[in-house]
């Protein structure tokens, strides 16, 4: 059968937007330049844990999406090449230690061709990036927030930063849809039961109340311990590089959370956006390669300075929550006739 051209143009639309919305669905985002795996926090209006640090912490009233993994130095090296395709770092988004530091995984050359002088160093690109400030974590979230291309904002979107790099932190705007998680949600990730509004909640992220066993790590620092079980990289097991504790290859150190999120006891610090408002510092949680177990439970929180960084602080950003694929379906479907049914309309005019 011989389709018009109206139809033909229906079936193209329809098409690529199944495909957009089962992109969505599967919790991937590629935002051009950088690929994002997201789990979703859902069971909205959960209760809070009363027994951890702060007392009440982890109700949530509305469902979002937190980053499956931590911030890698691959997916920093996208946003640098991005936003300083000529080297000039702006803001100071590039820390030289990063470069100069044992523990840091991007190198620097500015001899290099426009849009590439930032690099994963050797078997550091799926390590969790550190050296980045809170304004750091801000940046990346206004940059996909704008659409994470060389021209898109890093200065206003989800925060209004106005070329700060330190000092107080600034609210989170409203409507942003890409930002650091506030604490009560860093929490809920990690360390609550989910399936209810009632679950309860874990001890430790990796869905235990037992201390996690310290994985150790090979040469090239994948973590020994793969994606399932009771392990966490901390308490300087995970030697390699040269180092005594060392980050390891997201995902590769145990179990994840309730929500599959993993990572949130050791590995490296995380940041978190304290309750989301303006203020002189900015929460740290879920420990880091040199810690005991102690500092990966629910039990420790630590704050600083929206400008500090170092060799064991990294960040995941959450987003707002998108609907169940059959929505995503459903609108995109809409979308595809709608548009089909304006060009049709036009050709026969």
């Amino acid at each position: 059968m011989r389709l018009n051209a109206c139809t033909r143009s229906f079936r193209r639309s329809l098409m690529a937007a199944c495909i957009c919305a089962v992109g969505f669905g599967l919790g991937v985002q590629s935002a051009r330049a950088v690929t994002i795996h997201w789990v979703t926090v859902g069971d909205p209006g959960n209760t809070a844990d009363t027994t951890g640090d702060p007392n009440p912490a982890g109700a949530v009233a509305d469902a979002f999406q937190i980053m499956k993994y931590e911030w890698t130095n691959s997916q920093y090296v996208d946003f640098l090449n991005t936003v300083d395709a000529s080297g000039t770092n702006p803001n100071s988004v590039y820390n030289a230690s990063m470069d100069s530091s044992v523990r840091g995984g991007i190198s620097f050359t500015f001899g290099s061709a426009s849009g590439s002088k930032y690099a994963a160093k050797s078997n550091m690109g799926d390590k969790p990036v550190n050296f980045v400030t809170w304004f750091d974590a801000a940046r990346v979230s206004n940059w996909l927030f704008n659409g994470s291309t060389g021209t898109s904002s890093t200065e206003t979107g989800a925060y209004t930063l106005n070329n700060a790099t330190s000092g107080n932190a600034p609210a989170v705007n409203s409507g942003a849809t890409f930002y650091v998680p506030t604490e009560d949600q860093w929490y809920k990730a990690a360390y609550y039961k989910g399936g209810n509004t009632n679950a309860g909640y874990w001890d430790y992220a990796t869905q235990s109340d037992t201390a996690p066993t310290a994985v150790t790590s090979g040469t090239t620092g994948i973590g020994s311990a793969g994606s399932t079980g009771n392990f966490a990289n901390y308490n300087t097991t995970a030697d390699w590089n040269g180092q005594v504790g060392n980050a390891t290859t997201v995902g590769t150190n145990g179990g994840a959370s309730a929500y599959a999120a993993f990572d949130m006891s050791g590995n490296l610090y995380e940041l978190n956006d304290l309750t989301g408002a303006a203020g002189s510092s900015r929460g740290l949680r879920g420990g880091n390669v040199v810690n005991t177990a102690f500092f990966l439970s629910t039990s420790y929180r630590n704050t600083t300075a929206p400008s500090f960084e170092n060799g064991v602080t990294g960040f995941r950003l959450a987003a707002v929550a998108v609907p169940e694929p059959s929505t995503w379906v459903m609108g995109a479907v809409g979308l595809a006739c709608g548009g089909w049914q304006m060009f049709c309309r036009r050709k026969r005019a």
